[in-house]
């Protein structure tokens, strides 16, 4: 078997990133000819063709797709080597990957992270933020070392991973003082809900929606839903700008009354959000993953 020669790397990914030979001749300051047969060189000591042809330019095949994947991660690597060559570094960094459910509040992921962010030693953390289902994929497939999610693994996803509880808070329902002084009058809280407009994760993002809208039904109150999210800083975003209603975790109150201008309106003492690490593996051996997931459980965050 062959050892790849990472000059014929360098120009399949340069080609994959441009789309086509000419553009990548132009960035690497090389003739076509050259590309064209360095890429047919690596072709054939992986046995498997990387490009097919589309039109004009050309386009990954499945196993491009992967080969790509892996030439970014090396080519990291090397950034990362000169980087820590350049700083006079005798440590090489541990790497934690973390995926973050888009619909866990940032300031309550950076609490969660913190056992791991005061171990001993050189760490660089990578976060991603995505819905559950795809970061779960990546968590199986070990390009993350650990998810923080508002909700233990979805059932009926078939994908070996751990639940790991870390914390839970009661929620609070927020909204702008425009909208308090045009929809409250003399109603107290939750009945000045019934008829307003409310905002809400989206069903993919976020376990929460479903308890409310139970919550909601077991009240009487009768919402509007104004708007749906992802995301939940856009939401609350949204919210601040008089849009409607919101929920959040009662912990992050002060917080989230400073930065998006809003006022507590009430908290929902039935309803906790919880908060979990999930792991591919019961046996952890991640060093920051380990600080995270064996801490004894938070209770309610503070």
């Amino acid at each position: 078997m062959h050892r790849i020669n990472y000059k014929h790397l360098q120009y399949f990914h340069s080609v994959a990133i441009e789309g086509s030979i000419q553009l990548a001749a132009i960035r690497l300051n090389v003739t076509p000819q050259t590309i064209s047969g360095q890429l047919k060189m690596l072709e054939e000591d992986l046995g498997i063709a990387l490009f097919a042809k589309s039109g004009r330019g050309l386009e990954l095949t499945d196993a491009g797709r992967v080969a790509l994947d892996y030439s970014r991660q090396i080519f990291q690597l090397g950034d990362e080597l000169q980087e820590v060559m350049n700083l006079g570094i005798t440590e090489r960094p541990t790497e934690f990957r973390v995926g973050i459910v888009d619909a866990l509040p940032k300031s309550i992921a950076h609490r969660l992270l913190s056992p791991a962010m005061s171990l001993p030693g050189t760490m660089r953390i990578v976060c991603h933020e995505e819905q559950m289902s795809a970061l779960l994929g990546e968590l199986a497939v070990h390009r993350l070392d650990l998810v923080l999610a508002d909700s233990p693994i979805p059932p009926g996803m078939n994908i070996r991973c751990f639940n790991h509880l870390l914390g839970r808070s009661r929620l609070a329902c927020f909204a702008s003082s425009g909208l308090i002084q045009q929809q409250q009058g003399n109603l107290q809280f939750p009945d000045v809900l019934n008829e307003a407009p409310v905002l809400l994760p989206t069903d993919t993002a976020s376990g929460l929606r479903t308890d409310l809208l139970s919550w909601f039904n077991r009240t009487g109150i009768a919402v509007r839903i104004a708007g749906e999210f992802d995301d939940s800083a856009l939401l609350k975003a949204f919210g601040s700008q008089g849009h409607g209603y919101f929920f959040a975790p009662d912990v992050i109150r002060e917080e989230i009354c400073a930065k998006y201008q809003v006022q507590c309106v009430g908290t929902v003492h039935e309803l906790m959000q919880e908060f979990y690490a999930i792991s591919a593996e019961r046996r952890i051996s991640h060093q920051a993953v380990a600080a995270i997931t064996r801490q004894t459980p938070l209770g309610e965050i503070n």
